[in-house]
């Protein structure tokens, strides 16, 4: 394999294995800080770092949202206020399995966004893709009932928070499905404008609440109590590991590149168990079928993709 097409493996593997341990890493700060603030704190901070990059590389012009200034804040929105929001919201509710079923949900995007392409481009999938998708959310029925269906009814908020946590990644699949539209932008530049934008809601919706009485500021002993995880979602769960995939994927390709999102909810799996979480059988199945499900997805994608290839030439 050439040097290029390591180092592109390599970017996507740094970016994954940070995802997956951004969520057992935000478990006990979520027990500190509300999502919300922390979601101020952190993307707040990888506001400015993107802006300072972005100011210094490509000059002030890469400011200019060049008539796409609305549909650059709904992309922000969706992903720094929509996914922030909801999927960290849903794993506090979800309690200690909370990390696990948020890493799971992240592994199911690529499949989320055939949907995505379904609705907004009107790429309809393949069988095989829905039946993938049928694979995976069992395994995600499987890892969030643990093999007590009660679970979904009880009163410990379960399935609330997995469907906040699906509506999260959903926004996040929205966000990177707007990418093809800023073809003739470079990845920083989208990710910068897009990360201020969303940012401009975030403030505004923690404003609107506080002053609602519905979030309270966080104190000076809560911001220091959180210190370590926000240092973590910002530099590398946020700023290293958004560069390193999308270099990696630049490199290697989306169909390579996504297999690599198999390794978030292994990773997270990982980290949980040395914390001391014991993952029961059907957690481990299940994330095993969501596992299987994206790669089968995958390999046919890429032999139809192929075939499709051979045909035309």
């Amino acid at each position: 394999m050439k040097r290029k097409g390591i180092l592109g493996l390599l970017m996507c593997l740094i970016a994954v294995l940070s995802w997956g341990g951004m969520f057992p890493i935000m478990e006990p700060a979520l027990k500190i800080m509300d999502p919300f603030y922390f979601t101020l704190f952190r993307y707040g901070s990888v506001a400015i770092i993107f802006a300072v990059l972005l100011f210094f590389i490509e000059g002030p012009k890469a400011f200019n949202p060049e008539g796409h200034f609305k549909k650059l804040w709904l992309l922000g929105t969706s992903a720094f206020a929509g996914f922030s929001f909801l999927v960290f919201l849903g794993q506090k509710i979800a309690g200690p399995s909370g990390s696990i079923i948020a890493s799971v949900m992240m592994a199911i995007q690529p499949l989320l966004g055939v949907l995505v392409a379904w609705v907004w481009r009107k790429q309809k999938p393949t069988k095989f893709s829905l039946l993938s998708m049928i694979v995976a959310i069992v395994g995600v029925f499987m890892v969030v009932t643990k093999g007590h269906l009660s679970i979904l009814l009880s009163g410990n908020n379960t399935f609330l928070a997995t469907i906040l946590i699906l509506l999260g990644a959903l926004c996040w699949v929205i966000y990177t499905s707007g990418v093809p539209d800023f073809s003739g932008w470079s990845i920083l530049r989208y990710t910068a404008l897009t990360t201020i934008y969303g940012m401009i809601s975030v403030s505004v919706i923690i404003a609107a609440a506080t002053m609602l009485g519905w979030l309270k500021m966080p104190t000076m002993h809560a911001i220091q109590g959180v210190s370590g995880a926000l240092v973590y979602m910002v530099l590398l769960a946020g700023v290293v590991a958004v560069f390193a995939w999308n270099f990696g994927n630049k490199i290697v390709g989306p169909i390579n590149g996504i297999l690599f999102m198999n390794l978030v909810p292994v990773t997270s799996f990982v980290i949980t168990v040395i914390g001391g979480y014991h993952i029961s059988a059907f957690e481990l199945v299940g994330c095993l079928l969501v596992i299987i499900s994206l790669i089968a997805n995958n390999l046919y994608n890429r032999y139809k993709s192929n075939k499709k290839q051979v045909e035309a030439d």
